[in-house]
């Protein structure tokens, strides 16, 4: 099995961070973020990774280098000009087979093998990994009911919202709407098959996951690596409590 990790953004919710240093380099525990998801990659089973780099791409070519480190094949995917999150799959010629494709910034135990077992027996030409995501709003929410009166008054509202985790798995026909070398996100990508009537699937996940995007996001999972080190980089189906319910003296270590 393949995977294709993006990992060319300038992550500029990041900066000033960023700045000086590309995002799958940010490191968490002592660890750029990314080396985790490569370690759980090849627990897995996946033998080869495609980074599809474009910003600061020298930097992180020189610490994955080729991959041998840890046992597996890296090769690399340059974008010179951006292409969006789904554009840089153009630039990959040999994406044969059913493959993942992922962003480098998710800090997860999503297990990988069970995904893509869903995914084959689903057929889906795409499946998104999806979280139910709890929004809270800090304010107090006026609810209207017309000529200025107030319905309701709701104060800090919690919302519930299933979300796309960042990760993927795709089957080759994807590339019909994918046109080489032009800009593309994967939520447009995801829109015109759903477009096209073809059949896009999620897959519900209920363990640990975190977008390290934001600066909140990313001072959380730095706060509760170290408690979460052992099932993150051990046996990735081990489960762990939501983000933010992890106990300072946990042993989940």
């Amino acid at each position: 099995m393949r995977a294709v990790i993006l990992a060319g953004g300038k992550g500029i919710r990041l900066a000033p961070l960023t700045e000086v240093i590309p995002k799958p380099l940010v490191p968490i525990g002592g660890m750029p973020v990314m080396e985790i998801v490569v370690r759980q990659l090849k627990n897995h089973g996946f033998q080869r990774i495609t980074l599809a780099v474009g910003y600061m791409a020298d930097l992180i070519r020189a610490y994955f280098q080729d991959g041998s480190r840890w046992g597996m094949k890296i090769d690399y995917s340059l974008e010179t000009s951006p292409l969006g999150t789904a554009g840089p799959l153009s630039l990959i010629e040999d994406l044969r087979e059913t493959f993942l494709v992922m962003n480098a910034d998710v800090v997860t135990n999503l297990n990988y093998t069970s995904l893509i077992k869903f995914h084959r027996v689903h057929g889906g030409v795409a499946t998104i990994g999806s979280y139910q995501k709890e929004v809270k709003i800090d304010l107090g929410v006026i609810v209207e009911d017309g000529e200025f009166s107030i319905k309701d008054y709701i104060e800090k509202p919690l919302t519930h919202h299933r979300v796309s985790m960042g990760v993927y798995v795709f089957e080759p026909q994807v590339f019909k709407w994918i046109t080489a070398g032009q800009y593309l996100d994967l939520p447009d990508l995801l829109r015109m098959l759903l477009a096209a009537s073809q059949p896009v699937k999620f897959y519900p996940f209920d363990g640990y996951w975190l977008d390290i995007g934001r600066h909140d996001d990313y001072s959380q999972a730095a706060e509760e690596f170290d408690q979460m080190k052992g099932a993150l980089l051990g046996n990735e189906s081990r489960q762990l409590p939501p983000p933010g319910q992890v106990q300072r003296n946990s042993t989940l270590g």
